[in-house]
């Protein structure tokens, strides 16, 4: 891809966000950290990722496809790992954040990797026989299971906060893990009364056709571009918000 074909790209990233339509009368709220995680699955020939259908009696986002995630919790900050984030994730994760910390960067990671298990019953990880101490909550399955997260294998690939004027704002990271990183399920977490009905793995060209989100399609547009520039922890990582009513794109 020649630099005016990566530009038009970017082009139509940001043209997608602005394009949706969005009541913005809300009284301002405080975006809260959240963490997103996208499972690859690239045995094949065509990449697939992981997605889950929302349910449809959800007040956010019903009946839409979205990847597992949510908000980040205290106990993410205190669960014990096999192997620590790249120290390049690290550092763009820390990027126009207040204060920063190399606890904070781990939870955003961690949060991801439990609002997937919470969300979906994968655990991704390591398994091994001294796995410390595990907070109490969801972690506790992680512990049963002797599974430690491993966040070596997590790639950080795009924030993007919530416009001022919604009734919920999040400050969003996303995150990427190859599907190799399922070290167990637990069976029955998705279903007609889960929060996800059901999870679907896809093509990425394919994915993009499903009814979601404006910043999930353009997350996985970014996935598309990453994986055709190598995929690596030195690539920049895009930031979207909204600060003069218009997003914007800038690099982290």
């Amino acid at each position: 891809m020649n630099d005016a074909e990566r530009l038009d790209r970017l082009d139509r990233f940001v043209k997608r966000m602005n394009e949706v339509e969005r009541d913005l009368t809300s009284p301002y709220v405080r975006p809260k950290d959240a963490a997103t995680l996208i499972l690859i699955d690239r045995s094949g020939r065509e990449p697939k990722v992981l997605l889950g259908k929302r349910h449809q009696r959800h007040k956010f986002m019903p009946g839409k496809f979205v990847f597992p995630g949510g908000r980040v919790d205290r106990t993410d900050l205190f669960m014990p790992v096999a192997r620590p984030l790249n120290p390049r994730a690290e550092a763009q994760l820390l990027k126009r954040v207040q204060r920063p910390s190399a606890a904070k960067a781990r939870g955003f990671a961690l949060a991801a990797i439990r609002e997937t298990f919470e969300e979906t019953g994968l655990l991704l990880g390591t398994r091994g026989s001294d796995i410390g101490k595990i907070p109490d909550g969801p972690w506790t399955a992680f512990g049963e299971a002797k599974i430690l997260p491993d966040l070596g294998l997590v790639h950080f690939i795009g924030r993007a906060i919530t416009p001022p004027g919604r009734p919920r704002r999040f400050d969003a990271r996303f995150f990427t893990m190859d599907a190799t990183a399922i070290a167990h399920r637990v069976e029955g977490v998705t279903g007609p009364d889960a929060e996800l009905v059901e999870l679907v793995w896809m093509p990425l060209a394919q994915a993009q056709q499903l009814d979601m989100p404006a910043v999930t399609g353009v997350m996985l547009e970014e996935l598309d571009a990453r994986i055709a520039e190598g995929f690596g922890h030195d690539l920049p990582v895009p930031f979207y918000q909204m600060p003069r009513g218009r997003f914007m794109r800038e690099l982290l």
